[in-house]
């Protein structure tokens, strides 16, 4: 079993890096990543909370290391992937699962991410600096895991290889 959820983790990573340099959408200082949003909630339903935060830590770690992220990758994506994981573990609802990465990403990562660019980027940047465009990104992320996670067939499918 923990073979297979370390496949299916290192494959989220992969589609999370590759994804990195395709789909991103640039807002401000920070580059809204609506995959890795998805792939929070997929991982939080699928394989849990701590492979939700290290799939998260290690997609942002790999696209800093290539070029196509920022540090203001870390406290969003993992924030929101624990809140995630956190929220399926208790309540086993995809849509409580989906706000969680929303509120996890968007607010409690906006408001993580502003020290990061003062202290780290040497960049100004005001309370609610990311909060807006964190949102954006993790609401249509989790869009689009709904959608995923509501295909009967993808469902199928992933829970026969778990």
């Amino acid at each position: 079993m923990k073979t297979k959820k370390m496949a299916i983790s290192a494959m989220f990573i992969a589609v999370g890096v590759l994804a990195g340099n395709i789909i991103y959408i640039p807002v401000g200082a920070s580059k809204c990543f609506p995959v890795q949003h998805t792939l929070n909630i997929l991982a939080a339903v699928f394989l849990g909370p701590a492979y939700g935060v290290i799939n998260a830590f290690c997609i942002s770690l790999l696209r800093n290391f290539m070029g196509t992220g920022s540090l203001l990758a870390f406290p969003g994506s993992m924030v929101g992937a624990f809140l995630a994981g956190m929220v399926y573990k208790m309540t086993k609802n995809n849509w409580a699962t989906a706000a969680a990465e929303v509120i996890g990403t968007g607010v409690l990562g906006g408001l993580l991410a502003v020290p990061i660019a003062i202290l780290m980027m040497g960049q100004e940047a005001g309370a609610l600096a990311f909060v807006p465009s964190f949102l954006l990104s993790s609401f249509g992320g989790s869009v689009i895991a709904m959608i995923l996670l509501k295909s009967a067939h993808f469902v199928q499918a992933a829970k026969k290889s778990i």
